[in-house]
């Protein structure tokens, strides 16, 4: 039976308004991710409290009420019973996250290598000085890491594209050393997690939260001053649905948009450079399932124009002033020759033997295996569609250096993929097909052996340079000491198995980092194939000092050249703990 209306006399009947639709209650995996975010934030911040205590109460304040925070978010986690209440935890939880990312930037903003470098460079930038190809020495200071090099120099040039300098120049009142850097770079973070998080359907938001913000690994590195988080904020909303980009042929506002993040993504660190390729050729395979070839073509020319455009236009001033200089300072991760660094299959080399005279195939290897899996991302387009963000980065686990910054620092956009860019979405994708290619049960196996024989080159290149033998034979035959636990002068004689000239550069190290080059006090400085001669060292500092409390610590002496790039390798721990005759 109907609602009775009751209407005074001479009046129109009203209708009742409509009653607000139900908010039903979250589901569970919906609070379970986002106390998993709360619980992500206490991850390091003990540690910034405590330094915040000492040197900056009110901070320590601020970081104390974001404790009260977090744990205020996790009671209502547990007992809200509305979707709402909980989406505005989620809010909260964000809200915290960025506190406490900027209590750690005030305590902790000079950065590294990279944010002292990127400073540098804006200072010249508005000095109207080059900022490619100009070594900066003096500002690798205590703290400040090198990276050495195989030819025996270190690198002290900017090597990024140039957005960062761009960006950070108009914070350079801010202070010294690398701050302006660091202040660039954890805005940019702040940035891509706010617009992650809105960009994300409301249950998943607090995942980008826990992804972007939570653990502390991404704040620590915009901390460092990494580049890489311009091009992270500039890659969220490119990767956010990426599949859908062009819909239909057209592009519309959004998608210009988005193709200029993509221009501006790769203007601004060499990482982006990796997955553009995987966007677009996922981008044509799905738009050609749904256009057809020339569709799809001139949709993606588009969108390479767009994003060129965008690239061209953050880089034109220094493709007039500085040409050469600016093409060799954005391709210098790449070329710069660095020693063997990381936590992918060089360890092979760098740890478990005793070196390798074919390091140059670590690199051979990753540029295979970054083609190889392009050419069976588009053969599998369909199942692998998803993993368009993830794909890229298993290239740098056979690279020379395979840091895990490489893996972790696009983090993001994996959660970005997997949330928003579902296999249904690559459902009809185009996917390439020989025309003879078998029917039925008989197509699976030729394709898996197609896919394996596209990946196989990167995996022999791999096992080239991990099989490789050391090319220099070493023994040390004097030590010289300061006192017992210090190093003056190492003299050592060196044998060269192979078949070409070599120039040796010594190091030693202790673990699996590196340090600075030795000088050599006597020896030549190249030597002949088959020749053998006798070095005398000297520490970078003048002595090396030698623990004697942990004896578990290994002492190596490393030695790189080069062209070829080789690594050869002994145990000197026990020689260098000799005591020293009076």
């Amino acid at each position: 039976m109907a609602d009775t209306q009751l209407v005074a006399p001479g009046r129109r009947p009203r209708t009742a308004p409509a009653a607000p639709p139900e908010d039903p209650a979250p589901a569970q995996w919906h609070r379970v991710l986002t106390l998993l975010a709360a619980i992500s934030l206490f991850i390091g911040t003990r540690t910034v409290w405590t330094q915040a205590a000492t040197h900056r109460p009110a901070v320590a304040l601020v970081i104390t009420a974001c404790y009260a925070s977090i744990l205020v978010c996790g009671v209502l986690t547990v007992v809200v019973r509305r979707g709402r209440s909980l989406a505005r935890v989620d809010l909260g939880v964000l809200l915290t996250a960025m506190t406490l990312t900027l209590c750690t930037w005030v305590m902790n903003h000079n950065g590294a290598d990279e944010a002292v470098l990127t400073t540098q460079a804006a200072r010249e930038l508005v000095a109207g000085h080059p900022v490619y190809g100009q070594p900066w020495p003096w500002l690798f200071g205590p703290g400040i890491a090198l990276t050495p090099t195989v030819d025996g120099g270190y690198d002290y040039t900017y090597g990024y594209p140039p957005l960062a300098p761009l960006l950070t120049a108009p914070f350079l009142g801010l202070g010294h050393a690398g701050t302006p850097a660091t202040a660039v770079t954890t805005g940019a973070l702040l940035v891509a997690a706010v617009t992650l998080w809105r960009m994300l359907p409301v249950p998943w938001r607090s995942a980008a939260t826990m992804v972007c913000l939570g653990f502390g690994f991404l704040p620590s590195y915009a901390r460092l001053g990494y580049p890489a988080m311009l091009g992270l904020a500039l890659l969220v909303p490119v990767v956010v649905r990426w599949p859908r980009i062009g819909r239909g042929g057209r592009l519309g506002a959004a998608g210009i948009a988005r193709a200029a993040c993509l221009g501006a993504a790769c203007a601004a660190q060499q990482l982006p450079w990796f997955v553009t390729p995987f966007l677009l050729v996922g981008l044509y395979a799905v738009r050609r399932g749904e256009l057809g070839a020339r569709g799809a073509g001139l949709l993606l020319l588009r969108v390479l124009g767009i994003a060129g455009a965008t690239w061209l236009l953050i880089n034109t001033y220094f493709i007039v002033h500085e040409p050469h200089s600016w093409f060799e300072g954005i391709l210098l991760l790449i070329t710069q020759g660095a020693v063997l660094h990381g936590q992918g299959l060089n360890i092979v080399s760098l740890l478990l033997t005793d070196g390798s005279d074919r390091l140059d195939w670590y690199g051979h290897a990753s540029a295979l295996l970054l083609v190889g899996l392009l050419a069976v991302f588009l053969l599998f387009v369909r199942r692998l569609g998803p993993a368009a963000t993830v794909l890229p980065w298993c290239a740098f686990y056979l690279a020379t250096r395979s840091q895990d910054g490489y893996y972790l620092l696009m983090t993001p956009l994996w959660l970005a993929a997997v949330v928003t860019a579902p296999a249904a979405e690559f459902a009809r994708a185009w996917q390439p097909r020989p025309r003879r290619l078998p029917s039925g049960r008989g197509r699976r196996p030729v394709l898996a052996a197609a896919g394996a024989l596209l990946l196989a080159p990167a995996l022999v290149s791999a096992l080239i340079a991990a099989t490789g033998t050391p090319p220099l034979r070493m023994r040390v035959t004097e030590v010289q000491h300061t006192t017992p636990s210090k190093v003056s002068l190492l003299t050592v004689s060196v044998t060269n198995t192979g078949d070409r000239a070599l120039t040796p550069h010594f190091m030693l190290t202790t673990g699996e980092g590196m340090g600075r080059y030795w000088s050599v006090l006597r020896g030549p400085v190249t030597l002949p194939a088959h020749g053998s001669a006798v070095y005398a060292l000297r520490p970078p500092k003048g002595t090396f000092p030698v623990s004697r409390n942990n004896a578990k610590v290994r002492v190596r002496l490393r030695v790189f050249t080069g062209d070829p790039q080789t690594l050869s390798s002994i145990d000197v721990r026990h020689l260098l703990l000799r005591t020293p005759a009076r």
